[in-house]
């Protein structure tokens, strides 16, 4: 019985992809200096990510990619692997994120012999992912042989949709920015639903990547209630995105 069940286990494995857990913190941040370890309500915002991906329990390797050695140094006393620093030329204003994350997929081969099928990548500028919506991600790349990457999602607002947009066409004269249908004062209800990137959680499927490919041919939409989606780039960011948490922490 016992050989069986080891069996089981065995074959189940074969076919369980190798999932590369990777945070992303350069030093260098021109509107908010210093923001990944910026304390956010009692702890580095950097940790929240860090302690989000511990707890899925989801990763093979769980590493954090960073050219700044005080970044690496948080990272390392809060349980994340940082395998490596970064290079400078990877910590510009024009390195890209798909050479970051090839950076780090080779990286992991060449010197640990990690071979990952997919890589799921969390930014630290948005603390409101939960767990569990990185153990969806997962389910959801062991479920679907059909697509290449995945992308948080959030849905705009009707007030805000692109159909409402206006813009400036010169002496306080505005214009839809969509020319072919005017239905800026339609309800907001009455709108087709649309979605914004959120910038909480990304995943990769390492062979496009390896083929200079960040996205493939097939993106996965996955959607997150807007309580959870906390891109923080600014100081306001920064506000709303603490009063969102300590809603979170409080229910």
């Amino acid at each position: 019985m016992i050989r069986v069940i080891m069996s089981v286990v065995c074959i189940y494995s074969l076919f369980m992809k190798k999932i590369l857990g990777l945070i992303t913190a350069r030093g260098g941040s021109k509107r908010l200096p210093r923001k990944n370890i910026k304390e956010f309500l009692g702890k580095p915002l950097l940790v929240w990510s860090i302690d989000v991906g511990k707890q899925s329990n989801v990763f093979d390797h769980f590493i954090l990619s960073t050219d700044d050695e005080e970044i690496a140094s948080i990272g390392k006393a809060h349980g994340v692997d940082v395998p490596f620093i970064r290079p400078a030329e990877l910590a510009t204003d024009m390195a890209t994120s798909l050479d970051v994350v090839i950076h780090a997929v080779n990286w992991m081969r060449e010197n640990r012999k990690y071979y990952a099928d997919w890589i799921i990548l969390l930014e630290p500028s948005c603390p409101g992912r939960q767990s569990f919506h990185i153990q969806e991600v997962k389910q959801i790349i062991e479920e679907r042989d059909d697509i290449d990457s995945l992308v948080g999602i959030s849905r705009v607002p009707g007030r805000m949709s692109y159909l409402k947009q206006l813009e400036n066409i010169g002496d306080e004269i505005v214009m839809p920015v969509v020319k072919s249908e005017c239905t800026n004062f339609k309800r907001n209800q009455d709108l087709p639903i649309t979605y914004y990137v959120n910038s909480a959680i990304y995943a990769f499927r390492v062979n496009n990547l390896l083929e200079g490919s960040l996205w493939g041919k097939r993106r996965y939409g996955y959607e997150m209630d807007t309580v959870y989606s906390q891109d923080i780039d600014s100081k306001d960011d920064w506000i709303v995105a603490e009063a969102r948490m300590k809603h979170l922490l409080e229910q």
